[in-house]
Order: structure tokens, then C-alpha cells, then sequence
């Protein structure tokens, strides 16, 4: 009794679990357009304990031939969604779909999937065409006469360019040489000179007026470069006072009679002696030596000057150059609008 009473427990709760495990399936709706969509959704009545198992669904897989998956989604943890679509009308019965309770395999029941294709009026076929083959867009004239004037502009730019570097190329241009020359300074130019008078013994010599008209003359051109003023055309005196008022008082009492002198023997026909020609010859050297500028630059730069004609074609070279520098960049720019002009047309 005892045994029986035990078998029927078991029984009965086999059943009762049984029957609280169920799927269910619905389709919305049932009846689509080519291309349109359609949803199937399972629903599984099970406890939280019991394990589900849901068929796996991939997108594009066929439940049947002409019907598809697009996407499946699990809306609530005993719910899934399967998203169908057809290209093809017909009525379609989809078979059962599968799903594991507990390790057991329920199925829902089938359904059925209408497709239905559009409707086309088979007595007014002249209001319909056939697919079209592959065509270009007319032409128009409006949408590309912009780059075509601004590629002739840039040509005619070009060719202008190439024009004026014919006339570059032919112009010869104006080599200029600057020279470095090296000078001597006023000290050095007036003791060359003085050895020279040295080397001609002109001290000795009987022409005294040549030997002071020539030691004067080189002292006149050293005060000359030396003080900046005209010393070759001004008197003894007027040197002497210029000198004085420049403010450089040193060996002028020597300078002032080697003047004298030299003026009483080229104009009174003064005579000299010979220790008197040696002491104002030794006056000379130590009134340079005393007043000779040192440190002074020895290089100059010697420019040459251009004549008219050369600095006009000079001139010219360089508006040649500029023009054409000029013409390349706004070719440059035509160039780059025309390509975004056509750029623009392609794409759109």
C-alpha cells in the first residue's frame, strides 16, 4: 500500500511538470509584400529552474526554401524573436520550430506565410518598359563651358610665359664684376714717394726748384687725403692756417719753413745748401710719420658703373622675370580651379 501510494506521487508530479512546460509560436502577420517583414515569436512557459535551449537561427538561413532569417532577439528571457522576409510570392508553411525544456524537445505548431507579389495590370502593357540599359547624361554645353574657357585662358597664360623667356634667354645679361682692390694709405703712397726722390738723389741735385716742387707736391697730396681738403690748390699759408684750425699743432713749425723755403726757391730763386735740402727732406718724413692715420681699411671696392644702355637692359631682364613668375602662378591657380570645376561635375 505504502509502495502504491509512493508510485502515485511520482506520477502525478511527472504530469504536473509536463503540463506547466508548453512553447508557443505566432507569426505577425501572416501575410507580407515581397521584401516586406514578418515576425515569429516563441514562447516557452517553463519555470525559472528549468534550462531552455533555443534553436540556432543564422541571418540569411532559410527556415524554408524562399523564406529567410533576417535576425533573431530575445525580448524576455522565455521569449525569441525571429525576423523573416521573402522575395518570392507564395504561401509558405513554415515547419515546427524546436526548443529543448529540461533536456527535452518540444515543437510548436506549423504555420503558414503568405507572400504576395505586386499586382500589375496586364492590359495596359504599353504604359510600362522593359529595363533600360546603361546611359550617359546628355551633355550640356552650360556645365562645362567654365573649365573649358578658364583651360584656354591657361594655355594663352602659358604660351605669354613662354614668350617673354624667349626674349629672357636672348637678352644677355649684364655681368657686373665687382673688383677688390687693394689701396695704399695716404702715409704709404707719400713715403713711396719720397724714397723715390731719395732714390733719385734729388737732394743733391742742382735743380732745387724740381726737388722742392716735387717734395711739396707730395706733401700737398698726403694732407690732401690725409685732412680731406684741397691742399693742391691752396698757398703754403692757407695749408699752414688750415692745418692749425684743424687743430694738429705738431712739427707745423718744420712744415711751416720746408714751405717757406720751397717757396723762396721756385719763386725768388732762393739757393739752397745741401744739409739745409737733408734737414727739410727729414721735416717731411717726420711731419707724416706724426700725423699719419693707422689701422685704416687696405681693401676697396671698386664698383663698376653701367652705362645707359645696360642698365635699361637690365631693367628689362628683371620685368622679364617678374612677368614670368607672375604668368606661372596664375596658370598654377587656373589650373587647380579647373580641376575642382571637373572634380565637382564627376561627382555629383
Amino acid at each position: 500500500m505504502k509502495r502504491t501510494a509512493i508510485l502515485i506521487t511520482l506520477i502525478v508530479s511527472a504530469l504536473t511538470s509536463f503540463a506547466q512546460a508548453g512553447i508557443e509560436a505566432k507569426i505577425d502577420p501572416i501575410e507580407i509584400m515581397i521584401g516586406e517583414q514578418a515576425q515569429v515569436t516563441l514562447s516557452v512557459h517553463a519555470g525559472e529552474q528549468d534550462k531552455v535551449e533555443w534553436p540556432t537561427l543564422q541571418p540569411r538561413q532559410q527556415v524554408v526554401a524562399g523564406v529567410e532569417v533576417i535576425a533573431t532577439q530575445h525580448s524576455e528571457p522565455n521569449v525569441m524573436v525571429v525576423t523573416l522576409t521573402s522575395f518570392d510570392g507564395n504561401l509558405y508553411y513554415l515547419p515546427p520550430f524546436k526548443v529543448k525544456v529540461n533536456g527535452k524537445e518540444l515543437e510548436t505548431k506549423s504555420l503558414a506565410l503568405k507572400v504576395v507579389e505586386m499586382e500589375v495590370d496586364t492590359t495596359k502593357l504599353d504604359k510600362f518598359y522593359g529595363p533600360k540599359d546603361v546611359q550617359d547624361n546628355p551633355f550640356q554645353w552650360s556645365d562645362w563651358s567654365l573649365s573649358f574657357w578658364l583651360s584656354v585662358l591657361m594655355l594663352v597664360v602659358l604660351a605669354v610665359a613662354y614668350y617673354l623667356y624667349l626674349r629672357l634667354r636672348d637678352n644677355k645679361p649684364i655681368i657686373a664684376r665687382i673688383k677688390i682692390v687693394k689701396r695704399l694709405l695716404p702715409h704709404q703712397k707719400a713715403m713711396q714717394e719720397i724714397e723715390q726722390i731719395k732714390a733719385d738723389k734729388m737732394v743733391t741735385s742742382e735743380n732745387q726748384k724740381e726737388y722742392y716742387t716735387k717734395l711739396t707736391d707730395t706733401l700737398r697730396k698726403y694732407i690732401e687725403e690725409r685732412y680731406g681738403f684741397s691742399a693742391m690748390e691752396m698757398t703754403s699759408s692757407e695749408i699752414i692756417e688750415r692745418l692749425t684750425a684743424a687743430g694738429d699743432q705738431q712739427s707745423l713749425s718744420e712744415l711751416r719753413q720746408l714751405f717757406m723755403t720751397a717757396d723762396l726757391v721756385k719763386f725768388a730763386k732762393y739757393s739752397t745748401m745741401i744739409n739745409e735740402n737733408d734737414a727739410n727732406l727729414v721735416n717731411a718724413i717726420d711731419f707724416i710719420n706724426q700725423t699719419k692715420l693707422e689701422n685704416q681699411p687696405t681693401e676697396e671696392v671698386q664698383k663698376p658703373e653701367l652705362s645707359a644702355e645696360d642698365q635699361r637692359s637690365q631693367h628689362q631682364r628683371r620685368v622679364l622675370k617678374g612677368g614670368i613668375w607672375l604668368l606661372i602662378a596664375v596658370a598654377a591657380a587656373l589650373f587647380c580651379l579647373v580641376v575642382y570645376n571637373i572634380y565637382q561635375l564627376l561627382i555629383y
